[in-house]
């Protein structure tokens, strides 16, 4: 929720996954470190311990923490345990055409 801390305040992605949540969306989260604190404020969300099982059968990935495992995943070996293959970056911290290459729908915010 915030790159290399389990600090859940004032969480722009925690928001988010609120705000989609709120909205009918079905959400799934992730954090390396952060889940048990997230997990106490917002109990109401589907908290995942692993990347896989956070993406296993999603229709969109949002990438909203540029934590580092984050930047590594490699989208070719994810892209079959996914619904479909739509990502939208939104620190802008992916490498585009890596994922694009690999058959992935690419979004960012700010980006064309």
């Amino acid at each position: 929720f915030k790159p290399d801390s389990d600090d859940v305040r004032d969480s722009p992605a925690l928001d988010i996954a609120v705000q989609l949540n709120q909205a009918g969306a079905s959400v799934r989260v992730h954090d390396p470190k952060a889940i048990e604190p997230a997990r106490a404020r917002f109990a109401h969300l589907d908290f995942s311990e692993s990347i896989e099982g956070c993406i296993s059968g999603a229709d969109v990935i949002l990438h909203l923490t540029e934590w580092k495992i984050y930047r590594e995943i490699n989208p070719s070996e994810i892209k079959s345990q996914v619904n479909q293959a739509i990502i939208i970056d939104g620190r802008n911290a992916l490498d585009r055409d890596l994922w694009v290459k690999a058959g992935w729908k690419f979004r960012a915010l700010g980006r064309a």
